[in-house]
């Protein structure tokens, strides 16, 4: 049973297409249970994510019948043939081990996609379309993403604005729990911005914009409170923490705003960053006594930073994976061949025990032990070596020199130890 990958991605597919062959949860039941159908193919899984759709199958089907399946399936117009890639055997399992480590992923490393994974594996299990060649490699490829985390930094370094931000928030406190945040604004920066910051232990939040339904919203979402813009004097004072990132042309907070705001706190630090540009924090801010201020450029020399380590990692990583594939792959062969050795050591016994009556026959009849013994070993030998020296034959014909190869080793290996 052969493993098999056939999918596109961010590298291969602008999000246009990508968009086109994404399933949500109810298409994905719909679609494994449409797939299975398919001849050659005994086991899948699909993964769908925003940056990747990918098909994991066990089964004989080809990667072009499996790229004429999801055409038609969303539509028959779709030309994917450019944008698709197709991964087999030993190349499959790498490709699975690495999407699962984060390894293949936009941002290098990044963790959401083991958890993504997981969930395309869970579905599909409960629909009844894996089998065990894909629960074992699924389960290879988690444990190997596991090994990755625990063993490499491939992950321990901020690589994008909102996960910089906390980063740089712990080197002031290192205890985020302890203290009270103030998120100005509530975009999509804002937003992914607080909920790094709830995942990461601040309870009290507070999110200030002009549109206070807005605010309220994500305020709702992260168990925080909302505010107007004109409460951001109070705001400001009762915040360890400030985050902005608005539209506004001009600076909202000005710099005399956070002095008075610094001085009712009585020289407790504030850490602030300011997402936006233009700039909402008067730079002057910078230049007061406890107050701490980052601008999106300092993020980024801090994001490239980090980005140069996760590479650094990624290359223990991927030694690290090929020793997983090896191991993978050798278990793998190894169960494979089991049955085959199975039925080989039955049918030798059988022929022993035929051979072994037959010579007990011969000794019943008088004839002399020499002959008999001779007769044995003779017989032995020939039956059993027959059909392996026909398959050696035929191997030697077929160019497979790696089947010869080891049963010439084979053979060397018994005569040592005689």
């Amino acid at each position: 049973m052969a493993f098999n990958i056939l999918g596109l991605n961010h590298r291969t597919a602008p999000l246009a297409l990508r968009e086109k062959v994404a399933f949500n949860e109810e298409r994905l039941i719909a679609a494994l249970r449409a797939l299975r159908q398919e001849r050659g193919v005994a086991e899948a899984v699909i993964l769908s994510t925003c940056n990747r759709t990918e098909v994991y199958w066990a089964g004989a089907a080809s990667g072009a019948e499996l790229s004429q399946w999801l055409e038609r399936h969303h539509d028959p117009d779709l030309d994917l043939a450019a944008s698709l890639y197709v991964h087999q055997e030993q190349s499959a399992v790498e490709h699975a081990f690495n999407v699962a480590s984060g390894l293949d992923s936009m941002v290098l490393g990044e963790p959401q996609i083991l958890g993504q994974l997981k969930d395309a594996y869970r579905i599909a299990h409960e629909t009844g379309s894996t089998g065990p060649y894909l629960n074992k490699l699924f389960q290879a490829a988690f444990s190997t993403a596991k090994r990755v985390r625990s063993e490499t930094q491939i992950g321990a370094n901020a690589v994008s604005l909102a996960s910089a931000t906390v980063s740089l928030a712990r080197r002031m406190y290192s205890d985020l729990s302890a203290h009270g945040a103030l998120m100005i604004g509530a975009g999509e920066m804002i937003a992914l911005t607080a909920r790094h910051f709830s995942a990461a232990g601040v309870k009290r939040m507070v999110i200030a914009n002009r549109t206070l339904s807005r605010a309220q919203t994500l305020a709702a979402e992260i168990r925080g409170t909302a505010v107007e813009l004109s409460q951001l004097d109070q705001a400001l004072t009762e915040a360890d923490i400030v985050i902005s990132c608005t539209a506004s042309p001009m600076p909202l907070i000005t710099k005399a705003a956070v002095a008075a705001a610094a001085r009712r706190r009585r020289r407790r630090p504030i850490f602030m960053v300011d997402l936006a540009v233009p700039r909402d924090i008067d730079p002057g801010v910078a230049d007061l006594e406890d107050v701490y201020l980052f601008s999106i450029d300092d993020l980024q020399q801090l994001i490239d930073e980090n980005r140069q380590q996760r590479e650094v990692a990624a290359g223990g990583a991927r030694l690290l994976i090929g020793e997983e594939v090896a191991r993978f792959l050798a278990e793998s062969r190894t169960k494979e061949a089991a049955p085959a050795i199975r039925a080989l050591r039955q049918q030798a016994d059988g022929i022993r025990r035929q051979t072994l009556e037959q010579a007990r026959r011969m000794l019943s009849a008088g004839k002399p032990t020499d002959d008999v013994l001779e007769y044995l070993a003779n017989t032995l030998t020939n039956r059993l070596l027959h059909a392996p020296t026909q398959a050696l034959r035929q191997a030697s014909e077929s160019a497979e020199s790696g089947l010869v190869e080891t049963a010439a080793r084979a053979g060397g290996d018994e005569a040592d130890r005689q």
